[in-house]
């Protein structure tokens, strides 16, 4: 492999206590019980809005997902504040760029914050690339913007490997004809990582030694 694109939430940056505690309290005044982690990994999905659906037994309401987005993202950026990265993280991004290798940054987190908060952590000069979600509907898909992503990038597709932590990772590479390795620090479960037939790991090491 020639580059890595990276996902931000649940795999560089580790997030899930956060999202965990986030969803928690936006359904709160719902009478839905608290999650911990594995049982909010069995309830999660994208779009975003389906895995409401599933929490709330119900379709949503018109501009409620609006209104749940919104309040999730209120809590998730107070919460967001005692998260770090991923353990290993640092240690890959520096050994690829020491290898002369590229890489870049791909997320569904809203761009602004995102070059904002890679600054913060010092990890932006590893990147030759930042995109963020910058216009369309938050909580949707990623291939679209993955496309868009590898255009901008001018490299070859099969010479890329996304790291990432949901199906959606995956799906948006397979969409570009790039590989990918699913890790288990973010949202989705490992069985329904496993069930999509790519690798699964349970470090960012050893989804970069797939690089290698």
């Amino acid at each position: 492999m020639k580059h890595i694109i990276w996902d931000w939430n649940g795999t560089l940056f580790h997030d899930i206590d956060a999202v965990v505690g986030a969803t928690n309290e936006v359904f709160r005044p719902y009478g839905v019980a608290a999650f911990d982690a594995d049982g909010f990994r069995a309830a999660y999905t994208r779009p975003i809005w389906v895995a409401y659906e599933r929490i709330l037994g119900r379709a949503l309401e018109e501009g409620e997902w609006e209104r749940l987005d919104q309040a999730f993202h209120d809590h998730y950026h107070r919460l967001m504040i005692s998260c770090a990265l991923a353990e290993d993280a640092l240690h890959c991004l520096s050994t690829w760029s020491e290898r002369g290798r590229t890489q870049s940054l791909l997320s569904m987190w809203a761009h602004e914050r995102l070059v904002v908060k890679a600054a913060e952590l010092g990890i932006e000069r590893y990147f030759s690339r930042i995109d963020g979600l910058s216009n369309g509907a938050p909580g949707g898909g990623k291939a679209e913007h993955m496309v868009a992503h590898i255009e901008s990038l001018a490299v070859n597709p099969a010479e890329v490997l996304v790291i990432g932590d949901s199906l959606d990772d995956a799906h948006a590479a397979q969409h570009v004809g790039a590989k990918a390795v699913l890790y288990t620090g973010g949202m989705t479960s490992r069985a329904d990582l496993s069930a999509s037939g790519l690798p699964v790991v349970e470090t960012l090491s050893e989804a970069f030694d797939h690089a290698r």
